[in-house]
């Protein structure tokens, strides 16, 4: 046969099978609630800004309204945008918005074997099992407070080797941060110039990176094709890799010196639960659940907590006066002869009016992990079917001008009554909500309020630059939103 004939059949068959493609997606298209026509293939890809998806969602949102489906590639998903929305689908709907929609970034490597990435009876159980399991270590003879305030202690050490200079803080507070994860999980801390700290630390920044890039992206809408090109994508299963040679290291060392009646940490308490259940054929708890769990709570535990401390001094150099007012609370509270306690907060309104402040104004997470719907169920008034992956806006709770007055200025008052009582609102959202909130949300708060205090006990930090020339815009923008990479001093008080 002439190559030109086969070749016009090919591309026939191509765009036979385009159309078909094209097809589907506008007849799933009409059992959704309505928004921007997708393209074939890419879906709504090149009507959505890359380099800020929140915002641009949110801009989407005051045309098709606050649920509108969005195409990434062929797959449909369900955008939910403002508090409200999100207060039905993720609080008043819980269990029909309690699934976990796909993310290939991490399920290709976890196989949905973790903690927050599996979905059923065996999320149910790891996720059960690591809350009790925390809780336990909380009520323990060194608890979960007493490993923070130890850690927040060589973290002052180091700040006060800078000796006034200028240095940049993202590094070392990840290394402090990402070791209370590691106290949990390990029984121990890292010397800060531990090979495998550096590695747990710097594999975990570099997929952040990777995942909030357009590579990142990229590999979240096509996997299937994308595991087979070259690009700056691969090294995300790298990345993975380093850390997991890390925990089969640290498992095998506990398993050589296990003593049931004295577990010291997270792996103990879990191969004391393997053991346990060996018999068990239908078990959740095996040696890969094990090193995907600990994989999770790593990547759970450090950047989000060490990106909003980081992010959280530039805002104080930018607004030194709130920075002062939270340096006389604590001095009235608490002084500086004492490190401060978690008991410590609820004598602090104005300090924890800021701290939530902080979370809100940086939106350290603007979208949520992908939720999944567990059966068809009604949102608004539209039928929504069971299996859709849905996205939440979280920017856009976290910016709700019908919660938040004038919420793109960074206002301690929307925190505090008007006696200057710490006022909650449950328009925050920063661990999520509903059934899929993340399990770390009490140890992250923990840290939290003690990092923030300890730190402003200790130091007053000062810019470079004119607090003028200050610039809070977020880098990022897809994963985490980050600030902008800077330099400050550490001034002992």
């Amino acid at each position: 046969m002439d190559f030109g004939v086969m070749l016009i059949l090919f591309l026939i068959a191509c765009i036979s099978y385009l159309i078909m493609i094209y097809g589907k997606m506008l007849q799933k298209r009409g059992q959704l609630p309505t928004g921007p026509i997708p393209l074939p293939i890419v879906g709504n890809v090149f009507q959505v800004n890359n380099y800020n998806i929140a915002k641009s969602l949110m801009k989407m949102s005051k045309k098709y309204g606050p649920v509108f489906t969005l195409y990434f590639g062929s797959k449909p998903s369900l955008i939910l945008c403002g508090y409200e929305t999100m207060k039905e689908a993720l609080i008043n709907q819980t269990e029909q918005f309690g699934g976990r929609g796909s993310y290939p970034v991490f399920d290709r490597y976890t196989k949905h074997n973790d903690l927050g990435f599996s979905n059923g009876e065996k999320w149910k159980e790891l996720r059960r099992f690591a809350l009790q399991t925390l809780r336990n270590f909380g009520m323990g003879k060194r608890s979960i407070e007493e490993r923070i305030q130890e850690e927040i202690q060589f973290l002052l050490k180091e700040l006060r080797k800078t000796n006034k200079s200028p240095f940049e803080p993202k590094h070392i507070i990840c290394q402090s941060v990402s070791n209370v994860f590691c106290s949990i999980l390990f029984g121990s801390r890292f010397d800060y110039e531990d090979k495998a700290l550096r590695n747990i630390i710097c594999s975990i920044d570099d997929n952040f990176k990777l995942m909030s890039s357009s590579w990142g992206l990229l590999y979240n809408i096509y996997p299937e094709i994308m595991d087979y090109l070259p690009g700056p994508h691969r090294k995300i299963m790298a990345n993975h890799l380093i850390l997991r040679h890390i925990l089969e290291d640290l498992i095998k060392a506990h398993q050589e010196t296990l003593d049931p009646d004295n577990p010291r940490d997270y792996i103990d308490v879990f191969l004391m639960k393997m053991e346990k259940e060996k018999n068990n054929p239908a078990s959740y708890f095996c040696m890969e659940t094990l090193i995907m769990t600990m994989h999770t709570l790593l990547y759970g535990g450090t950047d989000t907590v060490t990106t909003t401390l980081e992010y959280s001094i530039l805002i104080l150099m930018k607004f030194p006066e709130i920075a002062e007012k939270v340096q006389e609370e604590i001095n009235e509270v608490i002084g500086q002869n004492r490190p401060p306690a978690t008991e410590d907060r609820k004598k602090m309104p104005y300090t924890d009016a800021v701290i939530h402040e902080l979370q809100r104004f940086i939106d350290v997470a603007p979208l949520s992990l992908p939720h999944l719907v567990t059966m068809d169920t009604q949102l608004l008034g539209f039928k929504i079917p069971k299996d859709t992956r849905v996205i939440s806006v979280l920017s856009s709770v976290h910016y709700d001008p019908t919660q938040y007055e004038k919420p793109e200025v960074f206002n301690p008052a929307n925190f505090l009554d008007q006696n200057g009582c710490f006022k909650s609102s449950d328009a925050l959202m920063v661990f999520s909500a509903g059934k899929r909130i993340c399990p770390g949300e009490v140890l992250a708060r923990m840290e939290m309020f003690l990092y923030f205090t300890t730190l402003l006990q200790n130091f007053t930090f000062k810019s470079l630059d004119s607090r003028e020339n200050i610039d809070l815009t977020p880098t990022g923008g897809r994963f985490l939103n980050m600030p902008q990479t800077f330099q400050c001093c550490a001034i002992p008080r």
